[in-house]
């Protein structure tokens, strides 16, 4: 069964690629900073009803060398039937592509990180006619991001640090620095950060650290940022219930058109003006009067 956190481990290779660059570092192997990456299919079926799947499978074409597909497997326990699991997607993606492929393994444990790095050998009779050898990341070689620096200037990485070191003691220390960046990022690249770590690590005693960080962390009011607009939001719909409350206890009547009207609004200035207003007017409907209409929420 695919678990969010096993799909957050490969996934965000495709989704973000800046953090080959480090990880491939962290490996001790050379990677450009400039590369391109591109997501090819991870289906390496070739007869049913036999099924297989790679987790995500990239083509880099590096800009100081030769293209070569990088395909990506999450692992979080030792699994025996991957050894062959392996080498078959390997010889399938060569034979494909016709380009070399590099395998990397991402553990958040270190057991099964040192059982994944293999190698894998397939022979007979003292002869080893294949090797697989794969590249592994995990607690023991990924760096833990702890500074806010690295936070903010690395936000994937750093978030990919604190999926892998989920598990370890240091793992409370990645939330708080990459919480602390949340609150300076662009509103798209906080929301992505903020739901993709509160999806993979689920109910995880490190997701719930992580929701709790999102929660009290700082912003800066006017800036538009994720978590302001939440706490906007939220509260624009509490005083809309006010709104309609008022109404009802004065024996206004309030047809269903504008209540979905009023509760459905999401700006905060404006039902604030309503919630002063619904005290003094005669009419429900009264409550929209000179009220420019505001444009709608993406």
């Amino acid at each position: 069964m695919v678990t969010s956190a096993h799909e957050g481990m490969h996934r965000i290779f495709e989704e973000r690629p800046e953090i080959l660059a480090p990880v491939f570092g962290a490996l001790g192997i050379p990677f450009p900073e400039k590369a391109a990456a591109y997501a090819v299919t991870s289906d390496a079926t070739e007869t049913r009803p036999l099924v297989r799947h790679v987790d995500t499978v990239l083509r880099i074409e590096p800009s100081d060398g030769d293209d070569f597909l990088l395909a990506v497997e999450a692992q979080e326990r030792r699994d025996p039937a991957k050894s062959a699991s392996w080498a078959y997607y390997i010889a399938y993606l060569q034979s494909k592509y016709r380009l070399p492929v590099l395998l990397l393994v991402v553990c958040r444990d270190r057991a099964t990180a040192k059982w994944a790095a293999g190698p894998f050998d397939c022979g007979a009779r003292g002869w080893t006619v294949q090797r697989t050898h794969p590249l592994v990341v995990g607690p023991d070689n990924l760096p833990a991001v702890t500074d806010r620096r690295t936070a903010a200037e690395k936000p994937a990485m750093t978030a990919f640090s604190a999926l892998t070191h989920a598990n370890s003691a240091v793992g409370d220390a990645i939330l708080d620095v990459l919480g602390h960046a949340l609150a300076g990022m662009e509103q798209s690249a906080a929301q992505y950060f903020s739901q993709f770590l509160d999806t993979t690590l689920g109910t995880t005693p490190a997701g719930e650290k992580w929701r709790n960080i999102v929660s009290f962390v700082n912003y800066f009011p006017g800036r538009g940022t994720l978590l302001e607009r939440t706490f906007n939001e939220g509260t624009a719909t509490g005083e809309a219930k006010g709104v309609v409350r008022v109404l009802e206890v004065r024996g206004i009547s309030v047809t269903d058109e504008t209540r979905e009207r009023i509760t459905a609004c999401t700006d905060l200035a404006r039902v604030s003006e309503w919630l002063d207003r619904a005290g003094t007017v005669e009419r429900a409907e009264d409550l929209f009067t000179d009220t420019p209409e505001a444009p709608e929420s993406v």
